[in-house]
C-alpha cells in the first residue's frame, strides 16, 4: 500500500436530502463519507473525508416512538443543572441538532473527529449557500426502505 500524504487527498462535495429518511441510517452513511471510508486510500490517522451538505433536516424521520421517548441530556456543571429535552422539542428549537448529534456519536472522539464534523453543513430548509458546488440537486445518499 502506498503511503498517503495530506496533499494527495481529493475532497468532493456530497448532497443529502433528509426528507423522509430515517435518522440513524442516514447518519451512519454521512459519518462514513466524513471519515473517508468510501475511498480506496482511507487511513485512520488522516482526515480523508469529503464535505457533506444536508438539507430538509426538519423532515427527517425517527422510527418507533422515539419522537416522544428519546431524550437528549445536557448539564450546565452546576448542581441541579441537568437539562432534558425530547426529540420533538429539539426538532422544534433547532432541527439540525438531531442530525449533528447522531453523526457526532459515529465519528472518532479525537481532534480528528472534530475536524471531520466541521465538514458537515446542515440546513433545516431546502435552501443553502452551496448551489455552485452541485450541478444537479440530486441526493447522493439513499436509504433502502424496509418493510
Amino acid at each position: 500500500m502506498k503511503n498517503i500524504k495530506p496533499s494527495d487527498i481529493k475532497r468532493e462535495w456530497h448532497f443529502v436530502n433528509a426528507k423522509n429518511q430515517i435518522l440513524g441510517r442516514m447518519s451512519s452513511n454521512i459519518a462514513k463519507i466524513l471519515m473517508g471510508k468510501n475511498k480506496s486510500y482511507y487511513v485512520p490517522y488522516l482526515d480523508t473525508g469529503d464535505y457533506v451538505v444536508v438539507i430538509n433536516a426538519k423532515d427527517v424521520t425517527l422510527s418507533g416512538k422515539k419522537e416522544s421517548q428519546k431524550k437528549y441530556y445536557h448539564h450546565s456543571q452546576y448542581p441541579g443543572g441537568l437539562y432534558v429535552k425530547t426529540a420533538s422539542q429539539v426538532r422544534k428549537q433547532k432541527p439540525e441538532d438531531l442530525i449533528r448529534h447522531a453523526v457526532r456519536g459515529m465519528l472518532p472522539r479525537t481532534k480528528l473527529g472534530k475536524l471531520m464534523l466541521k465538514k458537515l453543513f446542515i440546513y433545516p430548509e431546502s435552501d443553502h449557500p452551496y448551489h455552485n458546488k452541485f450541478k444537479d440537486q440530486k441526493s447522493d445518499i439513499k436509504v433502502k426502505e424496509q418493510n
